[in-house]
């Protein structure tokens, strides 16, 4: 893989589905540690966030656990089939799904998290304040944020669901697209509102960081309105464009 394709939106993909390959051919056997990202960037010739964002693809699926202070380790074979479900979900389906879910999950999170988790959510927001980082650092945090959140729930079938959602979000190109679209609304807004959520799991607040996830995501899924209603607009004023071209072409 060419280190010039580092900024491809795709990239982390490939990589993900080729440490896939590897763990599925017995490189990387079930409950081992996997090279550090710095090994990895060498040998597959890609920069650490995108052998990042590749590592938390694997996290939301379940197959890798990225432990605070040290590498990912391998916790399952990845299933011969992928699920299929994530091309069929829309994007403001997944955002009312995390609304319903995720608030909670927050909730429980806030009376459960260790100090460990805190720093590792405060790494997090410190790379989403990064102005010249890429749509893929951005994604990568998130990720980590979220995921993170998950596992200080302390319950398995919450943590499940949650990567569950983002592993339909991270699987389905048309919530990628409009996620991208709409994170180009709401950058700051969506730092704030993370910060937001830190304060409240930081003061061990389960109403506080519920609300603060409920925000967050109320103003996602409007962000994605906007998103979806500048689309509208940009594809209607092509087709006159192209209309206008054919019918007063001299």
């Amino acid at each position: 893989m060419a280190q010039g394709e580092a900024h491809s939106p795709r990239l982390y993909r490939k990589v993900a589905a080729h440490l896939l390959d590897e763990i599925r051919a017995g490189i990387h056997p079930v409950g081992t540690r996997m090279p550090a990202e710095r090994d990895l960037s060498v040998v597959m010739g890609v920069s650490r966030p995108v052998v990042r964002e590749a590592l938390l693809a694997l996290e939301v699926m379940g197959i890798v656990e990225v432990r605070v202070g040290s590498r990912a380790y391998v916790l399952r074979l990845p299933e011969d089939e992928p699920r299929s479900c994530a091309a069929e979900v829309t994007p403001m389906e997944l955002a009312q799904a995390r609304l319903i879910f995720e608030g909670e999950a927050a909730s429980l999170a806030a009376v459960n998290v260790t100090d460990d988790e805190l720093v590792r959510l405060e790494s997090a927001v410190a790379e989403m304040r990064r102005e010249d980082g890429t749509f893929e650092d951005w994604q990568a945090a998130l990720t980590d944020f979220h995921m993170t959140m998950a596992r200080a729930t302390r319950n398995v079938a919450v943590e499940r669901g949650v990567r569950d959602l983002w592993e339909m979000r991270s699987r389905s190109p048309e919530c990628r697209r409009m996620l991208e679209e709409a994170r180009n609304h709401n950058y700051r807004y969506s730092l704030e509102q993370h910060v937001e959520i830190l304060a409240a799991l930081k003061g061990r607040d389960p109403i506080r960081a519920r609300a603060a996830v409920r925000m967050h995501l109320e103003g996602s899924i409007e962000h994605v309105l906007m998103a979806i209603e500048e689309r509208a607009v940009a594809d209607a004023r092509a087709r006159v464009a192209e209309m206008r071209s054919r019918y007063f072409s001299r």
